[in-house]
Formats: C-alpha cells, sequence, structure tokens
C-alpha cells in the first residue's frame, strides 16, 4: 500500500497582494516522481516554495509525513525536504565540494565539522551526477549547467526523503538531461526519495513521470497519469497553442510537437 509522504490540501498562496494559487491539492506517495507543468506565471514555482515551508499559504494546508508542516522547525524540514530552484548564486567562492557538503549542515549540530561519512556521502551524490571532477573547482567559475549538477548534488547530499525541483534540466546539455531523470527515476523507485519536479518539456515528463499536475493561472487543468492528463484538447487549453498528440510506438510514452503556423 502506498504512503503518503507530502500532502497539500487545497492550497492558496499570494505574492505582493496576487493571489498566484488557488485551491490546489496534490498527494505524493513515496516511490513517486511526479511532474509539475504548466505555462509561465502557472503557479509552479510558488507551489514548490510552498510545499517546502518556503512561503506560507494563505489557505490550505501542507503535511509531511502526517504532521503539519507548520509545526516543524527548519533544521527538521530540511533533513526531509531537499529545495533545488531555478537558479543558484553564491555570495563567497565556496568550492564545489564545500557546497555539496552544505547539504549535510541538518543533519549536524550547530558547531560540528564534516567528518568522513559526510565527505563519503558529498561525493557520492556527486559521482551520481557526473561532477565529481569538478570538486576542487569554484562553484562560481562554472557554467550555468555544471552549477546546475552540483545544485542537485547538494540537495541528494541531505538525504531527503523527498526532492522539490524547480526545472532541474533548464540547463543542461541532452546527455545529463537524460542522466538527471534516469536518477530521479531509479531514485524513487529505489524508494531512497519521492520527487516533484516543475517541467517546461512534455516530453521528458511523459517519458519520467508517474503522475502530472497541470496548472494553469494558479488553478488545477489536471491531476492523474500522463495519458489522462495531456490530451490533446487539454494541452492547446492550458498553453494556447496547437500542439501533436502521438505516442511512441517503442516505449509506449506520449510525445508532443508543436505545430508550427497553427493557433
Amino acid at each position: 500500500m502506498s504512503t503518503s509522504v507530502l500532502r497539500l490540501e487545497g492550497v492558496s498562496a499570494s505574492y505582493d497582494g496576487r493571489r498566484v494559487l488557488s485551491g490546489v491539492s496534490l498527494d505524493l506517495q513515496a516511490g513517486e516522481l511526479f511532474g509539475l507543468l504548466g505555462p509561465n506565471g502557472a503557479g509552479k514555482s510558488t507551489l514548490l516554495r510552498v510545499a517546502a515551508g518556503m512561503h506560507d499559504p494563505d489557505e490550505g494546508q501542507v503535511h509531511l509525513e502526517g504532521t503539519a508542516l507548520g509545526t516543524l522547525d527548519r533544521r527538521a524540514i530540511a533533513r526531509r525536504i531537499a529545495f533545488v530552484p531555478q537558479r543558484t548564486d553564491m555570495a563567497f567562492p565556496f568550492s564545489v565540494l564545500q557546497v555539496v557538503l552544505m547539504g549535510r549542515a541538518p543533519h549536524l549540530g550547530g558547531y560540528a565539522i564534516e567528518g568522513d561519512e559526510d565527505h563519503a556521502i558529498a561525493e557520492e551524490a556527486l559521482r551520481e551526477v557526473d561532477a565529481l571532477a569538478l570538486s576542487g573547482r569554484s562553484f562560481m567559475a562554472l557554467s550555468g549547467g555544471e552549477r546546475q549538477r552540483v545544485v542537485i548534488a547538494r540537495a541528494l547530499c541531505q538525504r531527503p526523503r523527498v526532492l522539490l525541483l524547480d526545472e532541474p534540466a533548464a540547463f543542461l546539455d541532452i546527455r545529463h538531461q537524460a542522466e538527471l531523470h534516469e536518477l530521479l527515476r531509479a531514485g524513487s523507485r529505489e524508494g531512497r526519495f519521492a520527487v516533484v519536479a516543475a517541467m517546461h518539456d512534455l516530453n521528458l515528463a511523459a517519458q519520467a513521470c508517474d503522475r502530472v499536475l497541470l496548472l494553469s493561472e494558479g488553478k488545477t487543468a489536471g491531476l492523474g497519469t500522463v495519458e489522462d492528463v495531456l490530451t490533446y484538447g487539454r494541452v492547446r487549453e492550458t498553453f494556447g497553442t496547437d500542439v501533436y498528440v502521438g505516442v511512441n510506438e517503442l516505449t509506449g510514452a506520449r510525445y508532443f510537437l508543436p505545430m508550427i503556423g497553427r493557433r
């Protein structure tokens, strides 16, 4: 029987007095890779920040493994939830290894220094994202794609129960996009973590995700399997453009092609 690890119930949220989410619910199951889809400004990033305890909802509730998120302190949340934003900058010239080791902070005492086990966990996380060779380099000197792989490694280093990822493949080349989604699928299947990932690429979502939530103007436009949610009519209505919806004969996964010149 599946176990709920993160549940959002009727969540509404605002920024600067403007409502950006309205009554959205999501129930993430253990071992699940969940895709968060929708056009720009649909509320995907806000939903992730609410789920991470970084933005308080106006209405609704968030529960982490059955406990109200608002009753937990930041360290307790960080032991179980890792959040990867769209972009990460550093104020100081930390090395890649130092950045990844920051993921161990929730598991250490206030003045504790990382030990051998922490370094081993950090190196394994870097290896998983094909970034171990970058360990000694300055984070500031990396390309956008390299930085993104390092920040994902930092999240893995937290050993979380839930990974929240905001456009994790945005800066990655096609090889590392494929490897990242294989890593997320394998990690979720093995029960290491459950994933909610905001995505723009419908094709990647169709291949990788167990279920998806489609947002439109801060509201739920569809929730369920890719086949149930990403229909021609719903995609056209939500994104405002014609998209050909096909089925890959080899994998059975849906694929989507924008129909240029037709609106």
